[in-house]
């Protein structure tokens, strides 16, 4: 006999937290890997050589369209939904987990506090390939950079947003055609910034990690929410005062 394995919410959310520590741990005690696995991509006569690879660059350039386009069909589930007259609630909590997490992890988490903050200099700017500043390992604080710096990846935490809402908005009988596709192309989108000297493995790795545990937490509040509303009315039904 088998047992079917479930995730749960709760599950989901130690899981990321035990990878964004895992990964961290791994990276200050190694920090040389991040080096060693740039180096693969870096030519001293030709620097970081498949930065110009046009492939590459319009592999780049489609991670734009693609999350628009999420976001628009998540969305426009909802729209259409309500403009047939059937129920919205599931697709207005698919909504709005995919609109928060994108506020709050690539936007909020990512970009505004770790890119702005930390300071790390991009493979491409450090002495060791070609560029003038020191290298920093992964959560040391640095003045190395001065904005939209290394430490951690934007692209990384907006290919972990498409993952995850693609794994909670796609049907279940659909999931293991999308799923194993969406993967596929968010990795890529990763791995491209070490091609170009962008990023380190650890602001990518750290980048899906960090945005996962962000999801997750955005997910237990949306999932949660049908609950708090009616729990809410409840109570606000039991506070009225009873009729003279």
């Amino acid at each position: 006999m088998s047992a079917r394995l479930r995730l749960t919410r709760d599950d989901a959310a130690v899981l990321a937290a035990a990878a964004v520590l895992a990964i961290s741990a791994y990276f200050l005690v190694f920090p040389g890997v991040d080096i060693a696995v740039s180096r693969f991509f870096y030519r001293p006569e030709a620097g970081f050589f498949l930065a110009g690879d046009p492939v590459l660059k319009a592999l780049r350039k489609s991670s734009t369209l693609v999350l628009a386009l999420l976001l628009l069909g998540v969305i426009g589930r909802l729209i259409w939904r309500a403009l047939r007259g059937r129920s919205v609630g599931a697709a207005a909590r698919r909504a709005m987990f995919a609109v928060a997490a994108l506020a709050l992890g690539p936007g909020l988490v990512v970009n505004l506090l770790f890119k702005s903050l930390w300071g790390r200099a991009r493979p491409v700017q450090i002495d060791q390939f070609g560029g003038d500043a020191a290298f920093t390992p992964a959560w040391v604080i640095s003045d190395a950079c001065q904005s939209n710096c290394s430490f951690v990846s934007g692209e990384g935490s907006s290919a972990a947003w498409m993952v995850g809402v693609l794994l909670v908005v796609t049907p279940a009988r659909w999931r293991p055609a999308v799923l194993p596709l969406g993967l596929v192309y968010a990795l890529a989108l990763s791995m491209n910034r070490l091609a170009f000297g962008g990023h380190f493995l650890s602001d990518i790795l750290l980048s899906w990690a960090l945005t996962a545990l962000v999801m997750a937490g955005v997910y237990r509040v949306t999932a949660a929410a049908p609950g708090l509303v009616r729990r809410a009315r409840r109570r606000l039904r039991w506070s009225r005062p009873l009729p003279a």
